[in-house]
């Protein structure tokens, strides 16, 4: 039996969620999130509560959609009511990145400055060498934030690049400098 899945979902004040034929939609005061809802999962809406079911509770692909659309609707609820947000670190002389308009503007060493639109429902802050990407869809947020580490990944040697604010990046020593005694 799913964990997750079996647990009724609250649904806070001030968050409306309507059940459109194959779709569930949540709407509060950050914005509105669409989901597209598995043939073999049942939603039913009931005193504020979501309630997710299965018809077969053996059998391991229903049990594994059960606990995902309970975590997918969770995650939309959390991201219209509260939001998300995930930080990046900017290492390396030099590195930098600007807000302009629907853009950001990052060097990061190449010999071009790279711009990097910014979608919509997303926003982006900078501050020094932190950069804050936030908004009220987790997966937005975390595709965002992958994209914008992808654009210059942190080296293992210096540490140089952009990684996440908890990530830890593995140090490798460098080349020992040999021969010293025979010279």
């Amino acid at each position: 039996m799913s964990r997750i899945g079996k647990n009724p979902i609250e649904i806070p004040k001030g968050v409306e969620v309507r059940l459109e034929g194959s779709r569930i939609k949540v709407k509060g005061p950050k914005g509105e999130l669409t989901q597209e809802i598995h043939p073999l999962v049942r939603i039913a809406l009931a005193d504020n509560q979501v309630k997710i079911d299965i018809d077969d509770k053996e059998d391991k692909q229903q049990k594994a959609l059960w606990g995902l659309f309970g975590s997918l609707i969770r995650n939309m609820i959390v991201g219209v009511t509260e939001g998300y947000e995930k930080k990046l670190e900017i290492n390396g002389v030099g590195y930098k990145a600007v807000v302009s308009g629907k853009n950001v503007v990052f060097n990061l060493g190449y010999s071009h400055p790279v711009e990097f639109p910014i979608p919509d429902g997303i926003s982006v802050e900078v501050d020094k060498n932190l950069v804050t990407v936030s908004g009220f869809d987790k997966q937005l947020v975390g595709e965002v934030a992958a994209q914008i580490r992808n654009l210059r990944k942190p080296e293992p040697y210096k540490g140089k690049g952009i990684k996440y604010v908890d990530e830890v990046i593995r140090r490798k020593v460098g080349k020992a400098l040999k021969g010293a005694e025979g010279a």
